[in-house]
């Protein structure tokens, strides 16, 4: 390729911060540009992202206080070399940190602890007496009706519309009257009551550190082999290393019984692979490139811990709830937790519009509507509640994390060389999002960015590259694991934002 090909190439020859802010964990975006550069090539960046994310206590949560900024600062390395061997041969090693997570609650609020916490939240304890009172007004018969005629009598009520502690109060008058079902029925009620009361003082007193916070780190390695049949055509495949680690927090009484638990996700390693092809003119600097990533499956010992088990009182609080307590037999030991991460697909695009100018735009869709984290013990003991009716529509139990939609984004802009030193871009950017709700480990939906880039090439075979984005991040209302698959949330966040800087440096050789 001739040297004005070469200084065409290098106006786009890196875009800092391409990703850094997407929907569910996605994070680097997954490039090939640098494998997709003429010659020998070798680049190294870094990219930091400064989110605001804000809110408020909402839908289900009874009081409505403000959520502090919850998500924190991160950085991530990037390097890529690629090597010609032969005119029809060229080889590559690309690291990256594709997916990522690091975010942390704190002040007073639902995702934070504190003594007062509930081990239900006030709607599925309401739910839980309702269910239990209509079961005793069953079982009372036909004594129940003279029995509450009698009571609303005493109170000045409505027989028609009776209050709670009316209906108790005629319940109350059944078991008197004999009625030894019911009489059970109110003995059990109240036990389960003062059990759910006793192990409310203690969750509050035992679950450590107080604030909901997650921590996910991915590390990617990949090695490309591409075969160039003709300086047009650019075929390429290889396997992909990928660790993953993380660890995870449930803290306030958004998470109800989970309130205290606690994941400390083993890095692990697993492989998958990558397939793709590019077409470029080089004379005009076209080229079209769509690259394939398969999932990858990871086996990882999740090391789990729930305050809630601690609780002297727990056999009689499930008995209590109608629970097979037995079943507690299965959260007392750790198991393999499988996590898939997604499949995805790039497409980049670049053209010459007019002398030392270059268009680009990039495409990417990311499978996270089949992506899920349950945990042994969290999936476990989430069974046990839905077959227990104490999350309802879940008897089957939930996960602790999902989504309910893929992501789609688009970038795209114009690069311009604007001397033999010196070239610039600008760039927009959509992202779809993951769905809405969504979780309250990443409550945002979305975005649509602005990015600036500037590139100094010191000498024809060298440069450095610096940008900054500008993030307006989608409103999104937080659901917790329980809630996923319906229209319920705890939290809304709005009018967000973040700032993400990058810079990288290259060389040809």
């Amino acid at each position: 390729m001739k040297l004005k090909h070469l200084s065409t190439a290098m106006i786009l020859a890196t875009l800092p911060v391409t990703g850094v802010f997407a929907a569910a964990l996605d994070r680097s975006g997954q490039s090939m540009s640098a494998f997709l550069q003429p010659g020998n090539y070798f680049e190294a960046g870094l990219s930091v992202l400064d989110p605001t994310v804000e809110g408020k206590e909402a839908g289900g949560t009874p009081t409505q206080r403000k959520i502090g900024d919850m998500g924190d600062d991160y950085m991530f390395p990037s390097a890529a070399l690629k090597l010609q061997l032969t005119d029809n041969i060229s080889f590559g090693l690309l690291y990256d940190q594709p997916f990522g997570a690091d975010a942390k609650y704190t002040g007073e609020n639902v995702f934070v602890s504190s003594p007062n916490d509930g081990v239900l939240s006030q709607k599925s304890l309401s739910d839980l007496s309702t269910k239990s009172i209509g079961q005793l007004v069953n079982a009372a018969g036909a004594s129940f009706g003279p029995a509450l005629q009698q009571v609303t009598n005493q109170t000045g009520g409505n027989p028609a519309n009776p209050t709670q502690q009316e209906i108790l109060g005629a319940l109350q008058q059944v078991a008197i009257g004999g009625n030894t079902t019911v009489a059970a029925g109110l003995q059990k009620l109240q036990q389960t009551q003062t059990a759910l009361n006793a192990a409310k003082a203690y969750l509050g007193s035992s679950t450590g550190s107080n604030s909901t916070q997650v921590e996910v780190d991915s590390q990617n390695l990949s090695m490309v082999f591409g075969f160039q049949p003709n300086k047009n055509l650019n075929f390429y495949a290889g396997p992909v290393i990928q660790t993953v680690k993380g660890h995870v927090s449930l803290r306030g009484q958004a998470y109800s019984v989970y309130n205290g638990y606690d994941a400390d996700i083993k890095e692990t390693t697993g492989t998958g692979w990558l397939a793709g092809a590019a077409y470029q003119i080089p004379e005009i600097a076209l080229k079209a490139s769509l690259t394939y990533r398969s999932e990858i499956d990871h086996k990882i010992n999740i090391k789990e811990d729930l305050s809630l088990l601690g609780f002297p009182g727990l056999t009689s609080v499930l008995t209590g709830l109608g629970v097979d307590a037995s079943k507690l037999a299965a959260l007392s030991v750790d198991k393999k937790t499988k996590i898939t991460t997604p499949q995805s697909v790039n497409l980049d695009l670049q053209t010459g519009i007019m002398a030392n100018t270059v268009a680009f735009a990039n495409v990417r869709w990311v499978n996270w509507k089949d992506f899920s984290i349950q945990p042994y013990k969290f999936g476990e003991l989430s069974k046990i509640l839905g077959g227990a009716g104490l999350v309802a529509g879940k008897p089957n139990g939930f996960n602790l994390v999902e989504y309910s939609d893929d992501q789609w984004s688009v970038n795209a802009g114009v690069g311009r060389k604007l001397n033999e030193k010196w070239a610039g871009n600008v760039s927009v950017g959509w992202d779809s999002g993951a769905g809405n709700p969504v979780t309250t480990l990443g409550p945002t939906e979305g975005y649509w960015n602005v990015g600036f880039g500037v590139q100094y090439s010191p000498t024809p075979a060298t440069f450095i590259s610096g940008g900054v984005k500008y993030f307006w991040l989608g409103d999104a209302k937080a659901q917790t694991g329980a809630q996923a698959g319906t229209n319920e949330y705890v939290a809304s966040f709005e009018d967000n934002n973040a700032i993400a800087y990058g810079l990288k440096m290259g060389y040809r050789f």
